[in-house]
């Protein structure tokens, strides 16, 4: 698979069963909650370090510290990525604290799955829309229960009953005599009280922080320069490194000459490695010099002659003829297709994606003799400090893991392989190393969202409605490539069939089925994961039965929602605010997306043209969601933003393809994203609800590439049935008819009895 080392055994991987959310003890003071969404319990668990100076009087679980004079930290589980995880969850510990958000300083959690793991993943990460999913109760209840303390502390310094005392703003008050005490003034005392069992949240309409738009607590930083992304740090007598790995995925280094490279100023080392080959100098340029003067000689290995259409006639031979896995199956689906009045069948075929951070991958090592000092910004802090052992043979003890703000993860960064890369080239030389790959060193030695390819099919009875449904997925496993020893080829890996399983409409008859075939090039997840791929063959193939039927998008859509209401609200609502079925100009159409994932519910509506030359021309995307508790809607809706370009920018100009072994793309000319000028103007509405919180993150990201497929057919006429979008398929002599979304602007009906619609930047709270 390329990897320059097998996986260390400490790596992530999901545990079935009671031991995935198994509370661990140890020693110490510090209370933790262990397993992050799985209910929080308190845990005796060992005080571990974190970055800064956070020693305070009163610790009363694994995420606040209370010094005496007053000063509050927040130690953030999750990893902070643009996101907006440090003032989403800052947020969760204020609101039940009673302290505002600009009381509250943020520092990232040190690597510790014992008191940071979150239950979804199985281990300390940030992935898959988890964070506020996972956090929301127990960050909460964290919150309520240092209140709590503090209030009780308070009551028996005044000799009074703890209900007449109150919290507010970081402060504690006798309510009938105005007696008052600050936090830290109640620090040493509240360290000294019983950790209450049970606490009460808040209701939801007594929230004061929760459902606003308020600005994050990083922007600042980011503005001034003031914060440290990983590729910012440099520590003393540190060296910079820059890496050539095999072109050829499963390749070996076979030989290098390198006295040209030793020759230029400021080289200071060559480092070899098995399947690679690093220049250390005194500055980057130096190194990339030396680096470009290397004479390298690579054993390309077995997939030299590799190309991407061997990959997709793999995929299509595994499809039709492999024993698939059943992920779902309901009804008698042999019977009602023999039965229906007309079937319609369709094959999608989607590429590998790689995620093309804005800042490559990068990590700085000092390996000194007895312990190894790490600074990077990852998903995984615990995959990193476990990679970093197993390369120096170290314990865990003396692996020390700075983690730092992250220029873009996309799911890159739920792999920590790059820092066991860094750590062999440190280990070779006495000073600390900085690593960092080139734009063209990562796009072509990603870990890539995998290949698909799926037969899907449908038997419509008389009304034209899909009376059985049948999907046929085939690709490779993201955890056969993620977990030590592989993933049994017997076992369904649900990333590959997310979404496709549980498409949120009334399919009463349906069978969902995964082929496992497994690419020669290293996969892993994707900003949106499976559902990229499942949503955009399901909503696609949603549109082409509609059109079989003789009706519009939206109707059908519409017919297929009756016991779907949150996906009914999003559905009506995205409708209604398009103007959906209004006329539109010839060579023009809109297209719309409706999914569930994340815990989230969105419907999309994405306004094109299309000229005779093919090119695109991307207007209006409307977004309506559904997300539970905003709680924080500007970040909501930035998110949503975010997402939907980074997923256009996939559907029209990216795909990783091979030649010979090798990735065809290398930069951002021939992996495009999106430009400011292309970007559409974007629309987010949300519907008001109290739901628990779902993931916002990779929501839109999802959305995207199926509105704008659907978007083309009702522009052209022309169904694109794989991505990115082929312009060549879209050229015409400019006579093609107006577009088909055709019904009449759609009116909203009520919807659920405790969700109300919420226009763009109106908080919950304003429209409650």
């Amino acid at each position: 698979m390329g990897k320059p080392f097998s996986s260390p055994k400490t790596i992530l991987s999901p545990k079935p069963g009671a031991s995935r959310r198994a509370f661990l003890q140890g020693g110490g003071l510090l209370l933790g909650f262990a397993m992050l969404g799985a209910g929080i319990r308190p845990v005796l668990a060992a005080t571990e370090p974190v970055e800064g100076d956070v020693s305070a009087a009163f610790a009363p679980d694994a995420f606040i510290r209370i010094g005496t004079d007053g000063k509050i930290t927040f130690i953030l589980p999750n990893i902070e990525m643009g996101q907006g995880t440090h003032t989403g969850e800052a947020t969760l510990i204020a609101e039940e604290l009673e302290v505002g958000l600009d009381q509250v300083s943020v520092v990232d959690a040190p690597p510790n799955d014992k008191l940071y793991a979150t239950a979804a993943l199985g281990g300390q990460a940030t992935g898959g829309s988890t964070s506020m999913r996972a956090t929301w109760e127990s960050l909460r209840k964290a919150g309520a229960t240092a209140r709590m303390m503090l209030i009780s502390a308070a009551a028996a310094q005044w000799s009074v009953p703890v209900s007449e005392c109150a919290a507010k703003l970081g402060v504690v008050t006798h309510q009938p005599t105005g007696k008052q005490l600050a936090y830290g003034a109640l620090a040493d005392a509240a360290g000294k009280q019983p950790v209450p069992t049970d606490v009460k949240l808040k209701d939801p309409k007594d929230f004061e922080l929760i459902g606003k738009s308020l600005r994050r607590v990083d922007t600042s930083g980011k503005v001034n320069g003031a914060v440290v992304y990983g590729i910012d740090v440099r520590v003393p007598d540190m060296k910079v490194a820059t890496v050539a790995a095999c072109p050829v995925f499963g390749g070996t280094l076979a030989d290098v000459d390198d006295k040209a490279a030793r020759a230029i100023p400021g080289v200071r080392d060559i480092v070899r490695l098995p399947n690679a080959v690093a220049v250390i100098g005194d500055h980057f340029w130096a190194a990339k010099k030396g680096l470009a003067a290397l004479d390298i000689t690579w054993n390309d290995g077995a997939n030299a002659r590799l190309g991407s259409a061997d990959i997709m006639a793999a995929l299509k031979t595994a499809s039709a003829h492999k024993t698939p896995i059943m992920a779902r199956k309901e009804g008698d689906v042999e019977g009602k297709l023999k039965a229906a009045s007309k079937t319609v069948e369709a094959a999608y075929e989607l590429p590998f994606l790689a995620h093309a951070p804005m800042e490559p991958i990068n990590c700085v090592v000092h390996v000194r003799a007895d312990e190894c000092e790490i600074w990077v910004g990852t998903q995984v802090p615990t995959q990193a400090q476990s990679w970093a052992a197993q390369v120096t043979g170290f314990p865990l003890d003396k692996i020390i893991v700075h983690n730092h703000l992250i220029g873009g993860g996309f799911g890159r960064r739920l792999v920590a392989e790059s820092v066991g890369q860094a750590v062999a080239i440190a280990k070779q030389v006495s000073y600390p190393v900085k690593v960092i790959w080139t734009r063209e060193e990562d796009i072509q030695h990603d870990l890539y969202r995998p290949a698909y390819y799926d037969r899907i099919s449908a038997g419509l009875g008389p009304d034209g409605l899909p009376t059985v449904w049948i999907d046929h997925v085939a690709g490779g496993s993201v955890l056969g490539n993620y977990i030590p020893g592989g993933w049994p080829d017997d076992k369904l890996d649900d990333d590959a069939v997310e979404s496709a399983v549980k498409p949120p409409y009334d399919l009463p008859v349906i069978q969902v089925d995964w082929v496992r075939q497994d690419p020669p090039v290293p996969i892993t997840w994707w900003r949106g994961v499976g559902p990229t791929h499942n949503v955009f063959v399901v909503e696609s193939f949603m549109d082409e039965l509609a059109r079989a039927a003789g009706k519009d998008p939206v109707e059908y859509r519409r017919a297929l929602t009756k016991n779907q209401p949150r996906a009914a609200g999003v559905l009506e609502l995205v409708a209604e605010k398009s103007g959906w079925g209004s006329p539109m100009p010839a060579g023009s159409g809109r297209g719309i997306s409706l999914h569930d994932a994340f815990g989230s519910y969105m419907a999309a509506v994405l306004e094109i043209s299309v000229s005779p030359a093919g090119e695109i021309t991307l207007h209006r995307a409307v977004v309506a969601v559904d997300c539970g508790i905003a709680i924080n809607p500007n970040t909501v809706e930035a998110q949503i933003e975010g997402g939907l370009i980074f997923g256009l920018s996939a559907a029209l100009y990216s795909g990783i393809t091979f030649t010979n072994g090798r990735v065809d793309q290398s930069n951002f000319h021939d992996y495009r994203i999106l430009r400011n000028n292309e970007a559409p103007a974007i629309e987010v509405y949300h519907v008001k609800s109290l739901e628990s919180p779902g993931g916002i993150g990779e929501t839109a990201t999802v959305s995207a590439a199926p509105a704008l497929a659907n978007a083309i057919f009702a522009a052209t006429g022309k169904r694109l049935r794989s991505l990115p979008i082929d312009r060549n398929q879209l050229k015409s002599d400019g006579t093609d008819k107006t577009s088909v979304s055709m019904m009449p602007p759609l009116s909203v009906p009520a919807l659920a009895a405790l969700a109300v619609i919420e226009e763009p930047g109106e908080s919950a709270s304003e429209a409650a």
